[in-house]
């Protein structure tokens, strides 16, 4: 973490993001399902790399780590003085003549030490400045002076025709004690001896600047002309140092603050594994490292040992390096290092580096596991290399001769033309043709160029991109030069891949990706990585695309390094488990988040939190020329405030799809502040005119409006006057009043600057370090979202030398994630992917919403996914891998997930999909996680499997808070579940959890009167009338059928004898026939 100050805030956000939460039950719970993942993979950026033992000490930015101190409250406190001192370095850089306020106070006469210690690669520890003055008079009053630290001019100039050989300086510690003169301190006593008998004293580390980046010294003094002109010819070049061994070095940071380094006789070559073993005092300690170094030539391994009640005293400190090389490890060279000073060594508390620190700068390479082994060593063949197994260390060997060839043909191509040997006017003769040719024309390149066919066809991309490319006019080194061809080769492909149908140019912009990423351009880097990884228009790879993420990660690239983490935290896609290298790819762009966000400069944009299922949102998605803009800009002018500061705040953050532009902001925040009462407006405009932001610095117009914030009742404003006292006018007990103030009115800012001043000791009538109460107030601001607060928790979370802090190294992911996820340029890759989904353009949506949702961040998985069932077609045919399922699949192992992801997964465990089998136990928890997040939905698809004959375990019901004991079958839980479903529901009329709920209570109505008495009662006595009825209506018909009809005599004598009468035949037949209708037999 590069900042230690007390902080303000920039003008206010719209949208803040929610606070890192805590791991709780769902991560712990939702593990993600095993197999696939082999153990023990791990390339490694070293530059990256921390792994971390248990621990109870780490430094503070240099400053000693001390135990918890005691907080006397001010009603307790006593009029006793103790003595103290701290300082104030006006530039945090390494200056010529550096201006340092001392703020000190003696209880006793006394005498005031300031000293400048200077570290560099061949000595540590020199001073290079010291001054003393005695105080005997202002005693119990609390002193400032004014010093001006005088640096030597090869530590802050550049070589010139007079500074021959300027230093490189990895370390400047200031330091300032204090002893009284009657204890052993006086001015005629060595600086050695004065420090032993210090009563307080203080530190605090300078930034250094490397050679090649300091100014030029003004000698006043004229050089002769052809002096003058040879010391311009090379006056801008910096030297290339040829790649070759380095040697060992070994630093240990003791718990009083001292370092002790010692670097090894022998060296190490490079590109070659090595085995490193370190033992202590004869007690084998190993550290076994497969390793390959690329680019380097120093090695940095750090070991803090701390003292303790179980510690061993040793007479003489011995630490024997051993090292072996090569695959088959064989061994290299041996060196015993003694120690004459006394040490007491516990190795069961502290912290060890391999890699790099905070403080030393580590190699350029890949690390293998690294394992801690506290009592032994093991055999060669015990270690194993995954990278060797993985085929992926081949893989690495192959990029770099690939990349060092072409650095070569671009290094040659770039000096040629800058000589002219590869321009036109070099080959050809000079005429008035050739002038216009050369101004309209086509570029084109002088035939000259050393390269034989045989190269060209191994690098047609390349070739084509250095002839079609303007050529560079300002004269570059070689780093630069290189780096500026590469950044060129990506624009060119992310052209080509942000056409219509830029999907199906990937396969055609891959070999320029792999140029530029061989250049040192390391975006390209993780667009290859993605590429691979998911098989988008290229074949999957999973190696390939592990390759280009290390490279990426150990170029720093923002989105590799995130995405290494990610993978490492989740252990998918075949990257093992591992948290702690997971929070070190995440610390590192977490530390850069903040800086990034102060500058306002490159591609980024604000991380917003919009779901593409969110239409009301997307509503209001706008650009300069919408309506919602227009609409804004009008209100501003007709001078609403509201309007005003939303519009400030979209062009000051880039939000709302709206482009960048801090000038056009700030012109909108004066306009409000000095036309408005609105105290938001007045506290952003203050805040911009102090810093300097898109307009002149005006102190005194700036303290003037922050005031006027601050009578407004604006917390934030309260806060900033802190601030001014604290950076200002030094008044650290004002700056105290005030943020104590703004800390009780809930501002997450002055949290952070109380735990500063605790942190630094410089807390009025507290001035001893308190770290305990420190990380409180961090972790309270980090609860409200401050980022440097969220940063030092996760510092503390990782390292664990906190009591209140206890060491969790998933915690520390969390937290650093969390951070890490705000950054800009990630920002800037999710707008792309909106803006493009708003537009339909769906293969530019498809491209930047994988880009964005490979690095980790769940609202790009969930929208990505979405983008895949909406056209199923276009994921099926660009990716490899399952869309729908891999993304949501993702969403809901990350804390924050949406309830609709894990409604998705349920069904696709439900129903199964494609590869996957149906899995009810694993829909029954996805369903469980959507209800327990307040989705009615959960609730009712519960219920649903449990109507058909699902159980729901015992797990899962103590999840909802159903108990098992109250509802013991399972109407009982469909009655639960319903109700919850009926009151979650956002339905104002009948929705189906209430038409179910209704439903079983009539089922449940109707089954208990079919079991009731009465129903067996009215049944009998109803079955009895109809058996009655029955047999009455048989009887009578047979009676009716038995009884003989008698003929009636005819009175016509002409009638014939007596008969039965019969009926026609065709009558009858016709009175028998049925009646026959159109309508169908049901």
């Amino acid at each position: 973490m590069q900042r230690r100050g007390a902080g303000l805030g920039w003008p206010r956000r719209q949208q803040q993001q929610p606070p890192p939460p805590a791991v709780g039950p769902r991560a712990a719970a939702m593990a993600p399902p095993s197999g696939g993942v082999p153990p023990g993979l791990g390339g490694r950026a070293a530059c990256a790399l921390l792994l971390f033992c248990y621990l109870n000490v780490v430094p503070s930015l240099g400053r000693q780590t001390s135990l918890t101190t005691s907080v006397t409250p001010k009603a307790e406190q006593s009029t006793a003085y103790k003595d103290f001192i701290y300082f104030t370095v006006v530039e945090g850089n390494v200056r010529n003549v550096s201006e340092v306020s001392v703020e000190y106070l003696c209880s006793q006469p006394c005498v005031v030490n300031l000293e400048a210690v200077v570290s560099s690669e061949f000595r540590s520890s020199i001073p290079v400045y010291k001054k003393r003055w005695k105080n005997e008079k202002h005693l119990h009053t609390s002193r400032t002076q004014i010093v001006h630290v005088r640096f030597p001019s090869i530590m802050v100039y550049r070589d010139d025709y007079f500074i021959r050989h300027s230093i490189s300086v990895s370390a400047v510690i200031l330091r300032a004690w204090i002893t009284h003169r009657y204890s052993g301190g006086d001015l005629n006593v060595k600086w050695e001896d004065n420090l032993l008998h210090a009563v307080a004293k203080n530190y605090t580390l300078l930034k250094t600047v490397p050679p090649f980046e300091r100014p030029f010294k003004d000698h006043q003094v004229c050089l002769e002309w052809n002096m003058d002109y040879i010391w311009n010819l090379r006056a801008n070049k910096i030297p290339q140092c040829p790649l070759e061994s380095g040697h060992l070095h070994i630093q240990m940071h003791l718990v009083k603050g001292e370092d002790l380094a010692v670097k090894t006789k022998f060296t190490m070559p490079l590109k070659e594994w090595f085995r490193l073993d370190l033992s202590f005092n004869g007690g084998q300690v190993a550290a076994c490292t497969p390793h390959e170094s690329p680019a380097s030539s120093l090695i940095t391994l750090s070991v803090a040992v701390k003292s303790g009640s179980q510690d061993i005293r040793h007479s003489e400190f011995v630490i024997v390096v051993a090292t072996s090389l090569g695959q088959d490890l064989k061994s290299y060279h041996n060196q015993t290092i003694s120690f004459r000073e006394d040490f007491y060594y516990n190795d069961t508390a502290g912290y060890f580096i391999i890699g790099g620190s905070r403080y030393v700068t580590g190699i350029e390479g890949f690390f293998g596991p690294l394992k801690y082994y506290r009592l032994h060593t093991l055999h060669p063949a015990q270690i194993l290399n995954p990278l060797l197994e993985k085929q992926l260390a081949d893989r690495i060997k192959l990029y770099y001769e690939r990349c060092a060839e072409v650095q070569e043909i671009v290094s040659v191509y770039m000096s040629t033309v800058q000589q002219g040997g590869g321009r036109p006017e070099a080959c050809d003769l000079r005429n008035s043709y050739l002038d216009l040719k050369l101004r309209y024309g086509r570029p084109s390149t002088c035939r000259a160029f050393p390269w034989e066919q045989e190269l060209k066809d191994r690098h047609p991309s390349l070739f084509q991109t250095l002839v079609e490319m303007g050529l560079l006019t300002v004269p570059r080194n070689q780093n630069e030069s290189v780096l500026e061809v590469g950044g060129r080769i990506f624009e060119k492909a992310v052209k080509r891949l942000s056409s219509v149908d830029g999907l199906h140019q990937i396969s055609s912009v891959v070999p320029f990706l792999m140029d530029s990423s061989c250049c040192g351009y390391h975006k390209a880097s993780y667009y290859l990585a993605v590429f691979y990884e998911t098989g988008l228009s290229v074949p999957q790879d999973q190696l390939q695309g592990m390759l280009y993420s290390l490279v990426g990660g150990q170029g720093s690239e923002r989105l590799s390094s995130m995405n290494l983490g990610y993978k490492h935290y989740q252990g998918v896609d075949n990257y093992p488990l591992d948290w702690e290298l997971s929070y070190a790819y995440y610390s590192n762009i977490a530390t850069k988040t903040p800086l990034d966000q102060h500058t306002l400069q490159g591609d980024q944009a604000y991380v917003e939190t919009i779901r593409l299922k969110d239409e009301e949102t997307l509503k209001v998605q706008t650009k300069e020329d919408g309506d919602v803009f227009m609409w804004l800009k009008h209100e501003a002018t007709r001078g609403n405030a509201a309007a005003q500061q939303r519009l400030a705040q979209m062009l000051f953050w880039g939000q709302q799809g709206v482009a960048k532009n801090p000038e056009a902001a700030i012109e909108w925040y004066a306009k409000g502040a000095l036309e408005t009462e609105d105290p938001a407006l007045i506290y952003d405009y203050a805040i911009v005119l102090f810093k300097g932001q898109g307009v002149k610095k005006n102190r005194r117009l700036a303290l003037e409006l922050m005031k006027k914030a601050a009578s407004k009742g604006l917390h934030q404003a309260v806060n900033g006057l802190g601030w001014y006292y604290h950076k200002f006018k030094k008044n650290y007990a004002k700056a105290a009043k005030y943020w104590l103030k703004a800390e009780e009115m809930g501002n997450p800012d002055a949290s952070y600057n109380l735990g500063v001043l605790h942190l630094d000791g410089i807390f009025p009538g507290i001035p001893e370090r308190n770290q305990t109460l420190a990380g409180e107030y961090f972790h309270k601001a980090a609860q409200g979202g401050h980022i440097e607060g969220t940063l030092w928790c996760s510092l503390y979370y990782i390292t664990g030398n906190l009591e209140t802090f206890p060491r969790d190294p998933e915690k520390a992911v969390v937290w650093a994630k969390h951070v890490a996820e705000k950054n800009g340029y990630l920002g800037h890759i999710i707008r792309k992917g909106l803006n493009a989904y708003l537009e339909g353009s769906w293969h530019e949506a498809l491209l930047y919403y994988v880009l964005a949702a490979e690095t980790g961040i769940e609202v790009s998985q969930t929208n990505l996914a979405h983008i895949c069932e909406e056209r199923p077609d276009l994921a099926r045919r660009y990716l490899s891998v399952n869309c729908v399922w891999r993304y949501y699949n993702f969403s809901v192992f990350q804390i924050g997930a949406p309830s609709f992801a894990y409604l998705k997964m349920g069904d696709l465990y439900y129903y199964g999909h494609q590869n996957q089998s149906q899995d009810l136990e694993l829909s029954v928890q996805m369903y469980a996680q959507a209800a327990l997040d307040g989705d009615s939905q959960g609730f009712f698809n519960l219920a649903l499997l449990i109507e058909e004959g699902a159980i729901i375990p015992h797990h899962i019901l103590d999840f909802l808070e159903i108990d098992p004991t109250i509802h013991s079958n399972n109407i009982s839980i469909l009655q639960e579940l319903y109700e919850r479903c009926w009151s979650q529901s956002s339905e104002e009329s009948f929705s189906p959890c209430s038409l179910a709920w209704l439903y079983l209570h009539l089922r449940l109505i109707w089954g208990a009167v079919l079991h009731s008495a009465l129903i067996y009662f009215l049944g009998t006595f109803l079955l009895s009338v109809l058996i009655a009825w029955t047999v009455q209506y048989f009887q009578s018909v047979s009676a009716s059928g038995s009884r003989p009809t008698p003929a009636r005599a005819s009175s016509d004598p002409t009638a014939p004898s007596t008969s039965p009468a019969v009926t026609p035949a065709a009558d009858a037949s016709a009175q028998d026939q049925p009646t026959v209708t159109n309508n169908t037999e049901p």
